[in-house]
């Protein structure tokens, strides 16, 4: 048997590594399509015959089989359906995607720069107080602190004699994600809901897999707001909505009183001003031509709302609107919170560098 080697060259790919980048590619149109199997493979078969994207190796009817091989996708009564592993490929592929935008540092697991009752031990020792975990007490020290005190002949062990580790102070957090669904963000043909719903998919993955016991839930506002479950994500899109900020956040800051976590903050993702709100016999009031007064102070009072229970509030524009730079500006002010001006294609940089950076701040009554 006569085995022949070619020369690797810097764009060869195994079949293994095409069919990844197939599904990955596959990941991002299912994106654009909002969950939309059929049409995401419509888009891929019309990408092979512009591009010719698929080689001798593998064929678009073979390429979905194997998604269906995998367990991605599945067919009932001739119909494609995005399953539930399939989702979670999508937020693994759309995490990896963000991570390779970010500068070099070490995401660790949620440390803070302070000591307390943490589960990870550092080299440290202290003496034990009431509280503090038998799992870490310090069986060498103890035992010569003892052997001092009293000598091998009368060895006798006190609580006195005791020394445990000190463990690194970590912390959970509880982080509502707003997403903007309004008209606007596919206005004049500019796609901003697709790369916003691959950074919220990217930040869910990142929390369950790194950060499993904090808390992260999904809210959508346009005309009014909703809370979604992460794993509808992918098939979300937008409608002929205005912006209801304050719907938004008081339906976040509501949640948000429910958790325990002392951690809480708000990520809002948006292009547009706020031009409606409910008045007090349910009827929505809108108005999208500048900033309208009565929208706008209804909007800020859940601001200071929100900073009051200790919420802090990280709004990333996706546009350049002045009207609604004035308008973060003022929600910024009142609620002592961030603001970012991003495009959609450093969205994901500002998003996670500040979640990360977030995991080390502590409330304290200075900070409110």
């Amino acid at each position: 048997m006569r085995i022949r080697f070619s020369r690797w060259l810097a764009d060869s790919s195994t079949d293994e590594v095409f069919l990844q980048s197939l599904i990955s590619l596959f990941g991002h149109l299912l994106l654009q399509a909002s969950g939309d199997v059929h049409e995401a493979l419509e888009w891929l078969r019309q990408l092979d015959q512009e591009y010719h994207i698929f080689n001798k190796s593998m064929t678009l009817d073979e390429f979905i089989d194997q998604l269906k091989e995998l367990g991605l996708i599945e067919e009932v009564n001739n119909i494609f359906n995005v399953t539930a592993r399939g989702v979670q490929r999508i937020r693994q592929d759309a995490l990896n995607e963000i991570f390779r935008t970010l500068t070099k540092s070490t995401l660790g697991t949620h440390e803070t720069p302070y000591l307390g009752t943490g589960v990870d031990r550092l080299s440290e020792t202290k003496k034990y107080h009431f509280g503090d975990q038998p799992m870490n007490i310090d069986v060498t020290s103890t035992i010569t602190n003892a052997l001092k005190r009293n000598g091998i002949e009368e060895f006798r062990l006190t609580e006195d004699d005791l020394e445990v580790y000190e463990t690194e102070h970590t912390t959970s957090c509880a982080t509502i994600l707003m997403l903007d669904i309004s008209h606007s963000m596919i206005l004049y043909g500019e796609d901003r809901i697709t790369p916003a719903k691959q950074v919220a998919l990217a930040l869910s993955e990142l929390i369950h897999a790194k950060y499993p016991k904090d808390i992260i839930r999904l809210v959508t506002f346009g005309d009014y707001a909703e809370e979604v479950g992460i794993h509808k994500l992918p098939f979300l899109s937008v409608g002929p909505y205005h912006t209801n900020t304050k719907a938004g956040l008081q339906l976040a800051r509501n949640l948000l009183r429910r958790c325990g976590n002392t951690n809480k903050q708000i990520f809002m993702i948006t292009d547009g001003k706020p031009s409606a709100i409910f008045e007090e016999s349910g009827k929505l009031y809108k108005n999208s031509f500048g900033l309208d007064p009565r929208i706008v102070n209804k909007t800020l009072d859940e601001a200071v709302a929100c900073r009051r229970e200790h919420i802090t509030i990280s709004t990333f524009m996706v546009a350049r609107d002045p009207y609604l730079k004035n308008f973060v500006e003022e929600l910024t002010k009142a609620n002592r919170g961030r603001a970012y001006y991003s495009s959609v294609t450093n969205l994901g940089e500002f998003l996670f560098v500040d979640y990360i950076r977030n995991r080390r701040k502590r409330y304290t009554a200075g900070n409110l």
